[in-house]
């Protein structure tokens, strides 16, 4: 961690984040202080190797609102462990202040006021200005992305991605690796890989599937201040699962833990004197990864959106949580001695857009790349009387409207919306503007489709969503949230057996039971199965929208949480 003298020196000057569990009142000392950029920023002792980490920024190059869950459940062994607390325990385990810049960042209690006082959070001009502040103070810091980066806007999907390739070539990324970057298709990805991504592109996991050999490069050397360092890719392990294979159809991923194991071997063999795996694997699946590959020294987790203040340590292994949607950017400081890595001194640094200034060269850039679109996306659809969130292991206000929209524009019964956590929140009050939809729904399977199913086979779907969110087994688990659902209730014990989760599964419109026999008329949209059809889920909403004009989206309560 840090020494004593470094984190009073920091909470003297600045109101940033440093991992102190020690002490356990930096939080309140950071309230103390007024925000200023370079309070933010900081100005910690450099390491030997000096790596900056940005991951899930979901192509979100504006600063957003972005609300973090209300509930983030932990099963088996990780029970109530981070990042699997909110609210009041994450601020207690932290020494958060309640009504903090630090609570409005990393928690969700009072977030449309706290936002109001704080503002917006991220954008990639700010974000630009942090690396070179970070670059200034330590020549030679690595960059590195955690992926899902060419996804989740209107630009980025117009583009096939090119925008924030651009973008983050000028940001100055020395290595990538990945997860909705595949589902722009295997030809887009190997089209960007080969001429237009200025770094590496990692995957020490991703093979070809009918050779079973490794498709791209398993990790990437530096040598920083004397210091050999690797960084080791390890893409999404389970993309054929939650997103459509045909789109990448020669490819096999895994977690693959043998493989890593053997990646490490080879990078000590070859000299690293620190080993650092940037990985997109999800939290707990990094930490049971770190639990059974030995000589890793930094994981730099991605994929659930976690934003910890803490390394979290396994053995000799530190996991980094840095957020999502540009909200925060981590900076690990390692300092090494005879070949191993000693001190690590870990910030992570919150966004502020108010606070922290644009980087001219980056805000002319980003312009640049959202002008021919920028009318398009500025206009105004309808209004919100709610605040619009996606986060949270059940129903986001967000996705509640997206299943209105399902329900009324294709005449269901049923809807269901994934459980995606990308997605910028809209405050009550604001306009709600086409880009705001599309920073919701961007994708390139977007069809609303319409199908009938029994209530059978919908208990089925619904109970292998809740394994793959639920399994006590992390190497079970495909990341994400639980489904939402429009039009039904149900109650769910997180901690039953695989196929008895689920209960009291009702039909909101009438009250009764669903009958396992019975067909329902479902809408829904993201289907991963090739030559699903229907309109576009974004314009789904779009009409929806505008056929209400205002819309009020109350706190969902038809998904009830069977207490432990």
């Amino acid at each position: 961690m840090i020494s004593r003298r470094d984190f009073l020196q920091a909470g003297l000057a600045t109101s940033a984040l440093w991992g102190l569990s020690a002490t356990g009142n930096w939080g309140r000392l950071a309230a103390q202080q007024s925000l200023t950029q370079d309070g933010l920023i900081g100005a910690p002792r450099a390491g030997d190797v000096t790596v900056v980490h940005v991951t899930d920024i979901h192509a979100q190059t504006q600063p957003i609102w972005f609300r973090e869950p209300s509930i983030n459940l932990g099963v088996g062994q990780v029970e109530g462990k981070p990042p699997h607390i909110t609210g009041p325990e994450f601020r207690a385990a932290y020494g958060i202040e309640q009504g903090s810049a630090l609570d409005y960042a990393l928690t969700y209690q009072d977030f449309v006021a706290l936002g109001r006082e704080y503002g917006r959070m991220g954008g990639l001009d700010r974000i630009a200005t942090v690396v070179r502040a970070i670059r200034d103070q330590a020549p030679g810091a690595i960059l590195l992305d955690g992926g899902d980066t060419w996804q989740g806007s209107l630009p980025s999907l117009r583009t096939n991605g090119g925008d924030m390739v651009r973008l983050f070539n000028a940001l100055g990324v020395e290595a990538m690796t990945s997860h909705w970057e595949f589902t722009l298709g295997i030809d887009r990805v190997t089209e960007i890989v080969e001429n237009e991504l200025g770094c590496p592109f990692l995957g020490a996991n991703i093979f070809d599937a009918m050779w079973d050999e490794p498709a791209y490069e398993p990790m990437t050397r530096f040598e920083r201040n004397g210091t050999q360092v690797a960084v080791i890719g390890q893409a999404f392990p389970y993309l054929p699962i939650a997103n459509p294979s045909w789109m990448f159809p020669d490819l096999s991923f895994g977690v693959r833990a043998e493989r890593m194991a053997e990646v490490v071997e080879e990078a000590r063999a070859g000299g690293a004197e620190v080993v650092v795996v940037l990985s997109h694997n999800g939290f707990d699946v990094d930490r049971k990864l770190a639990a059974e590959v030995p000589g890793i020294d930094v994981i730099l987790t991605g994929h659930t959106h976690d934003a910890l203040p803490e390394p979290v340590r396994v053995g000799d292994t530190h996991l980094i949580a840095s957020g999502s949607h540009g909200k925060f950017v981590s900076r690990v400081d390692l300092d090494v001695a005879d070949g191993r890595v000693g001190e690590v001194r870990h910030r992570l640094i919150p966004i502020f857009a108010d606070v922290i200034a644009p980087d001219p060269e980056m805000a002319a850039l980003v312009s640049e790349t959202r002008a021919p679109f920028a009318d398009e996306m500025a206009e105004v659809i309808g209004q919100t009387d709610s605040l619009l969130y996606r986060r949270g292991n059940f129903n986001g206000t967000w996705d509640d409207l997206i299943c209105q929209a399902l329900l009324t524009e294709r005449d269901a019964e049923i809807a269901l919306s994934p459980g995606f956590r990308w997605g910028a929140s809209v405050m009550p009050g604001q306009d709600i503007t086409r880009e705001d939809i599309f920073n919701a729904t961007a994708m390139s399977y977007p069809a609303a489709y319409r199908t009938e199913m029994t209530g059978d086979m919908l208990k089925i779907v619904l109970e292998d969503v809740a394994d793959n969110l639920f399994n006590p087994d992390p190497y079970y688990q495909q990341g994400g949230d639980m489904v939402r659902v429009g039009g039904l209730g149900y109650r769910i014990d997180i901690a039953a057996e695989q196929g008895s989760r689920l209960s009291d599964l009702t039909m909101l419109s009438t009250g009764e039971p669903i009958d396992p026999s019975r067909s329902y008329v479902i809408a829904g949209w993201a289907s991963v199965n090739e030559g699903t059809e229907g309109p576009p889920i974004w314009d789904v909403v779009e009409s929806h929208i505008r056929n209400q004009g205002t819309v009020s989206v109350p706190e969902n309560t038809t998904v009830a949480l069977k207490a432990g």
